[in-house]
């Protein structure tokens, strides 16, 4: 793709980063990139605690955060402010320079450092609720125990690119580790530990690549001579067509040093949540710490693929050099157990595990992900693989989105499923002439994506803190609705009034983002939570009890939105709610904690949510929101 190219994506972020007033949103900028970095596996969730921070000295600025789902990293976001900047020269949109990029990510880490000193412990108001919760975990013992990597995203509209030769043409600019010294106290002991800082540029090229490889993930590449240090003897067990496999035992070391520094990218081919110590993890934990000469034994180790490796020989020896498209697709729950082990404080030096490598041979992503479905489906025995885990293409996503194509609202218009992300702007672009009329025909505000999807359909439902989990977590659940008992008669059937009550709950959750509102008029900071929380409310007082009649999705269908009546209403909800979260949180980090269920189950079943819900207010909207609205709410 030639340079300028890259830039039609700027300019298309910019557009849907606008407020009413056409003034251009940090916060909607970070919303609007945070999907393409879910899409090649960077973060486990597209939600992010925004916490703009930016106090004007020290040269000092952060715009979000998130910890990984298995806690351990912590993700800090910062936005280019320059290249948001639509009055800035093109030639400026241009970055050679690594330095240009050290300068952006020195304000994060210069935060970091300060808030692990304490140094910005008083320099924060209170009103600056995430932001301070953030520096008062980094300032505490539990926060350095907790975070053994801080990765830092430095999200920039600009096009990395070398200007050596005759024509300018993109390029990535990698940059190296760093680590953090410090040290915390646990029981009277002081621990010192070195916290491994990394560095990723979310540029233009980045946007570009996730979009045109349409779903299909960057690659990740294991050198093992420089990012492990370790030397990896290998013996070839088969050379066929399609594929040649390799044995070898790796030193536990080895794969905890892989877990931390790339996670849950390991597993990408076969996602599958870390269940703490419990059932198998509880037994490897055990094997560790009691018998770890005989680990390599009692474990059924990994299987490991790729679509290319470079193997090197060495005194009539093969040694593994590196793997490209590395990924663990039996053994997942081993590696983690082997890293949270350790950082535990046990002993892994006397462990080793043994690994089967298969390196595929000239096949596409369609025959990868098939040979890794087989291959998962057949040789994992550490838990089940259901059939949601296998698949790469629901079929019953292939039904929505031919939905999305024949359904005409009654206004005469058309919702646009991306079922791949960057799926419309491909349209676009190859629309040439006509990409404005596209544009025009599907505004974002009737676009969503397969995870905004999961996101939309389950905040509807009794599981508000999943919602807020995001990601692969959301999205997984709601393939797992769908998809049990496709061909039974309790299945859920994707037809018209499927799609039809799937825009309703869209237009009720975009028009409640819009009533909670961002920056100084908003309700507050937790919007993220707070809506599909009060969507859950709503749920469990209408639709959740069977005596109960129906929330009447089908009115708002046919108005295509909802009254002024319901809209204060929601407003009304949204504030008790946000107070609500605040009020039974167990930790001063809302955004956080809202991910749990504990929170959940403390604020469906509290008083004041049974108070509210048996107003005359909240009696009186949702019986005319009833599908029988003669009949009055029951609380």
């Amino acid at each position: 793709m030639e340079v300028k190219e890259l830039l039609k994506y700027r300019q298309e972020i910019l557009d849907v980063s606008k407020d009413d007033d056409e003034f251009i949103r940090q916060e909607s900028v970070l919303a609007e990139l945070l999907p393409y970095m879910l899409d090649a596996k960077l973060v486990d969730s597209e939600d992010v605690t925004p916490s703009y921070f930016a106090p004007g000295y020290d040269n000092l600025k952060i715009n979000g955060y998130t910890v990984n789902d298995s806690n351990e990293r912590l993700q800090l976001f910062i936005i280019n402010d320059e290249s948001i900047d639509e009055s800035i020269d093109e030639e400026d949109l241009y970055t050679s320079l690594k330095v240009d990029y050290d300068k952006q990510f020195k304000k994060v880490t210069k935060f970091v450092n300060l808030s692990i000193k304490g140094d910005l412990n008083n320099k924060v108001q209170d009103s600056d609720g995430a932001v301070k919760s953030l520096i008062e975990k980094l300032n505490s013992n539990d926060g350095i125990d907790q975070f053994d990597v801080i990765e830092i995203f430095l999200l920039t509209l600009t096009a990395t690119v070398s200007n050596r030769g005759e024509t300018i043409q993109p390029r990535k600019i990698h940059f190296s580790d760093e680590f953090l010294k410090t040290k915390f106290e646990i029981n009277d002991k002081t621990i010192k530990k070195e916290i491994l800082i990394l560095r990723k540029v979310i540029d233009l090229n980045f946007i570009a690549n996730v979009i045109e490889s349409r779903g299909n993930r960057e690659p990740l590449t294991i050198d093992f001579n420089n990012d492990i240090s370790q030397k990896i003897k290998v013996i070839q067990a088969a050379d066929e067509k399609n594929f040649s496999s390799y044995l070898c035992v790796l030193n536990a070391q080895v794969i905890s040093d892989l877990y931390k520094r790339y996670s849950s990218r390991l597993l990408e081919k076969n996602v599958r949540s870390f269940l703490q110590f419990k059932g198998v993890n509880k037994g490897i934990k055990e094997t560790i710490k009691n018998n770890p000469e005989q680990f390599v034994a009692y474990n059924n180790g990994l299987t490991i693929t790729a679509t290319n490796a470079i193997i090197r020989p060495y005194k009539k020896s093969l040694y593994l050099d590196s793997l490209t498209d590395f990924q663990i697709v039996n053994g997942g729950q081993t590696t983690a157990s082997i890293y949270f082990s350790q950082k535990e404080g046990l002993d892994i030096s006397k462990v080793n595990v043994m690994a089967k490598i298969n390196v595929a041979k000239d096949v596409s992503e369609n025959d990868l992900d098939e040979l890794i479905s087989n291959i998962s489906k057949y040789s994992n025995s550490q838990s089940k693989v259901t059939d949601v885990d296998l698949r790469s293409k629901s079929p019953q996503l292939r039904k929505l989105k031919s939905l999305s194509e024949s359904i005409i609202t009654p206004s005469g218009s058309k919702w646009f499923f991306e079922r791949a992300k960057g799926e419309f702007l491909t349209k676009v672009r190859h629309a040439g002439a006509n990409g404005k009329r596209l544009k025009d025909e599907f505004p974002k505000e009737r676009r969503f994506t397969n995870m905004e999807l999961a996101k939309y359909y389950n905040s509807w439902g009794d599981n508000p803190w999943l919602v807020k989990k995001g990601g692969t977590t959301c999205f997984r659940h709601f393939i797992e609705l769908i998809e049990t008992g496709i061909n039974s008669e309790d299945s859920i059937k994707i037809n018209r009034d499927f799609f039809e009550n799937l825009i309703s709950k869209i237009i009720i959750f975009k028009k409640m983002e819009k009533i909670y509102g961002q920056g100084k008029n908003s309700i507050g900071q937790l919007r993220a939570a707070v809506i599909p929380y009060s969507l859950s409310i709503i749920y469990i007082f209408t639709d959740g009890k069977p005596s109960n009649q129906n929330f009447n999705l089908e009115k708002i269908w046919k108005d295509e939105g909802i009254d002024e009546e319901l809209a204060e209403y929601l407003r009304y909800l949204m504030i008790t709610v946000n107070d609500l979260i605040k009020q039974y949180s167990s930790s001063e980090d809302y955004n956080e904690y809202s991910r749990k269920p504990e929170l959940w189950e403390s604020i469906r079943n509290c008083s004041e949510v049974n108070a509210m819900m048996g107003s005359e207010t909240s009696k009186l909207v949702l019986s005319r929101y009833a599908t029988h609205p003669e009949k009055e709410i029951c609380v």
